[in-house]
């Protein structure tokens, strides 16, 4: 479906949603509707939303200053994801928009993706696959991957989808520990909290759980990566800058790292060439909340928030609010 014409409309959906809650919104507003198939531009996005009071955006759409100059009637911004990197948070607050996202409904969606990841990579599934699709396997030998209740798992960021893939990794025998601002957030759990230098060394798997801030760029760099065990395991399901992709690539290649499982990318949808050639790289289009449960209850919440700010009322997740 193209773009939809957007003289007019009220509210912009950047990206066609599950039907039931585009209808929500169709049914009470005049609604323009972006590509199916490729990402809204910032010049279709500031033209769809010239006179729009609200738009739903995906994390692909740069809702910046330059952006909100030309969006003059916007009341609210409603994010399609937990993440709110792609909007600058104070030009928001400064124009007195409401801001939300979509928290809790895509963490089991996240988690279950992580420990996905862990699986394949600790049992070699991309390599042992790739040898049977190239009919290379001659039958039954004694290889092996690694097993899970002989490892350690360290989570950075204990958020709601930390906790999940935590509570998932002890279900498996795994001991888990963590790094995040506060350290005691996984006391209740049985999490220990530690200095996240000390815990890179520690583990055997590195799952990356944190948003992507100013400071949690890229976090895991090439001096923290040469701090984890040789052939240690990384993962990332947050955001992809938060992961050196030069330096993972580096460290798969001289065998720092034993696999790495990467559902995330630094400047998606472009993916690292060095990342794709690896044989132990396990890469992902960005899936994490991709099941139909997940994403119509996240298309839900976006769409439950613009009408919300539209007839009046307070919106259930706000992350920024006027005033």
């Amino acid at each position: 479906m193209p773009l939809v014409s957007p003289d007019g409309c009220e509210v912009f959906v950047s990206k066609p949603m599950p039907e039931g809650p585009l209808g929500e919104l169709t049914s009470r507003f005049r609604v323009a509707v972006g590509h199916p198939e490729r990402p809204t531009t910032a010049d279709e996005l500031a033209l769809a939303c010239r006179s729009a009071r609200a738009v739903v955006a995906m994390l692909t759409d740069r809702i910046d200053a330059a952006f909100l100059g030309r969006a003059t009637n916007l009341k609210i911004v409603s994010n399609f994801a937990v993440g709110v990197n792609n909007i600058d948070l104070e030009a928001c607050r400064a124009r007195g928009l409401w801001v939300t996202n979509t928290p809790d409904v895509l963490t089991d969606a996240t988690a279950d993706l992580t420990m996905a990841l862990l699986l394949a990579c600790a049992r070699r599934l991309p390599q042992t696959e790739a040898e049977l699709r190239a009919n290379r396997w001659q039958g039954w030998a004694p290889l092996h991957g690694w097993a899970l209740p002989y490892g350690k798992l360290a989570i950075i960021g204990l958020g709601r989808i930390g906790k999940a893939v935590a509570k998932r990794a002890q279900a498996f025998g795994i001991e888990v520990r963590h790094s995040s601002p506060d350290a005691k957030s996984g006391d209740a759990m049985g999490v220990q909290g530690m200095p996240l230098d000390e815990l890179l060394a520690w583990a055997d798997v590195v799952s990356v759980h944190c948003p992507l801030t100013a400071e949690t760029q890229h976090l895991l760099d090439r001096t923290r990566l040469a701090t984890m065990r040789p052939g240690a395991i990384l993962l990332n399901t947050s955001r992809g800058p938060v992961v050196d992709e030069e330096a993972v690539a580096e460290a798969l290649e001289s065998g720092r790292l034993g696999a790495v499982g990467l559902d995330v990318f630094e400047r998606e949808p472009v993916v690292h060439p060095r990342l794709l050639a690896a044989p132990n790289a396990l890469l992902l289009p960005h899936v994490g909340s991709a099941t139909e449960q997940a994403r119509t209850a996240m298309a839900s919440l976006a769409a439950g928030a613009v009408v919300d700010v539209l007839e009046g009322r307070g919106p259930k997740h706000p992350v920024v609010k006027p005033g």
